[in-house]
């Protein structure tokens, strides 16, 4: 007889997946408006409005880093609540004209509010999904965001045309109270499974070592995870100047809308395959399917293409995105789901916080064309890895269990 299918629509489900929704559109609203706004507001240079921008990012790995060792002591329910608290608290700040080193600041602390929230919100939404809904649950979560990165810098480039960026900021302050109102209904159940811990243990988890701020267990999965996210940086920085060298700057505007349709579109059938299937049936088309939109973006010289570009990108990479986490969090025991959440964004922002200071580097050597056949290579380079590091492993489990259950 087949199984009755568990609920994933829960209230609880919404919530969390609705706060992900917001803090990523504000995070993103911000980025593109608030270089512009230092260099109106207090004259920056081009290389400060640069620092202004990046160190939120900075701000978030800090975070991460230091929330999924404690997420666990602290609760993760209540460490959504004080995490969006701060990042109330310091979007609030930004009425306040200090002048750039207190902006500065105020960027680095809103960054560690969001890092703290926003993996606290990724580790409660693997803990109330059902496991056997895992991949299709997690990839409805993270399709929130992928929504907030085409609406958030829309949002945020329209009312920088029409308004004041005290308005902008007042705009992301109501955002920021709503996610923390409505953070206080959820109800995160207890772990199921909830090892016992031995003094030594307890005292384990005080010293100063790697494995009590990242998850070893998800960091080959979050490696795959950083080289892509290094890939997909390069059309979060560049595809607007791109667009302006190749004359397809009023296409350029839907650029992004085309990728959250397609990640939209697809990702309700690649979790449920994913969890039928197992994740390297998703992952290995993701990858050729991103190396293709790289591939043809490189070379694009009318806006259909250009468009065709961004839904292969979004086909690919969007749905990466989803899988990995899936992964890393299925590798991973219950009770170290926040280490693992952790490790999984500290390793998606690094590919997509550094990956554009390191890229502006090649930039001016290769042009944008050249850039985008290099990283095509980089992507099919970092499928052969995937195999070495996860794949390979998730096909003998599969051969075992399908022998199995054939017995």
């Amino acid at each position: 007889m087949n199984q009755p299918k568990v609920k994933l629509w829960t209230k609880n489900f919404i919530i969390v997946s609705s706060v992900n929704f917001l803090l990523t559109l504000i995070f993103y609203l911000l980025m593109v408006t608030i270089a512009v706004y230092a260099v109106k507001e207090f004259d920056a240079s081009t290389s400060e409005a640069g620092l202004i921008t990046g160190i939120f990012i900075v701000g978030t790995l800090f975070g991460r880093l230091y929330i999924g060792r404690v997420i666990d002591t602290i609760g993760r329910k209540r460490t959504l609540i004080i995490g969006l608290i701060f990042f109330t608290l310091t979007t609030l700040l930004y009425f306040l004209n200090l002048g750039l080193p207190f902006l500065l600041l105020n960027r680095l602390i809103h960054g560690m509010a969001l890092g703290m929230a926003s993996t606290a919100s990724g580790t409660i939404v693997a803990q109330i999904i059902p496991a056997t809904r895992r991949g299709e649950g997690i990839g409805y979560f993270s399709m929130s965001a992928t929504l907030a990165t085409a609406i958030g810098p829309f949002i945020g480039l329209y009312m920088s045309q029409i308004t004041s960026f005290q308005m902008i900021f007042a705009f992301c302050l109501a955002l920021g109270a709503l996610c923390l109102i409505v953070a206080f209904f959820v109800r995160v159940p207890k772990l199921v499974e909830v090892p016992k811990v031995s003094e030594i243990e307890v005292e384990d988890t005080k010293k100063f070592k790697i494995s009590n701020f990242i998850e070893p267990k998800a960091l080959p999965i979050a490696f795959i995870v950083m080289m892509v996210a290094f890939c997909y940086s390069s059309i979060l920085s560049f595809i607007n100047f791109y667009a302006i060298e190749i004359d397809l700057v009023e296409t350029a505007s839907f650029f992004f809308v085309v990728y959250a349709g397609a990640v939209l579109l697809s990702r309700p059938f690649t979790g449920r395959l994913m969890d039928n299937k197992g994740a390297n049936f998703v992952m290995y088309p993701a990858f050729v399917i991103f190396a293709a939109g790289m591939l043809l973006l490189s070379s694009v010289n009318t806006g259909t293409t250009f468009l065709l570009a961004g839904a292969l990108i979004g086909l690919g990479f969007g749905n990466m995105q989803s899988s990995t986490q899936a992964i890393a969090v299925k590798l991973t025991s219950p009770h170290r789901l926040g280490l693992a959440t952790s490790t999984f964004f500290i390793a998606l922002d690094a590919g997509l916080g550094f990956g554009p200071y390191l890229l502006g580097f090649i930039v001016p050597v290769t042009g944008y064309r050249t850039l985008y056949v290099i990283l095509t290579v980089v992507i099919l380079v970092t499928t052969v890895f995937y195999y070495f590091l996860y794949g390979q492993k998730e096909r003998a489990e599969r051969k075992s269990f399908n022998a199995s259950t054939a017995v």
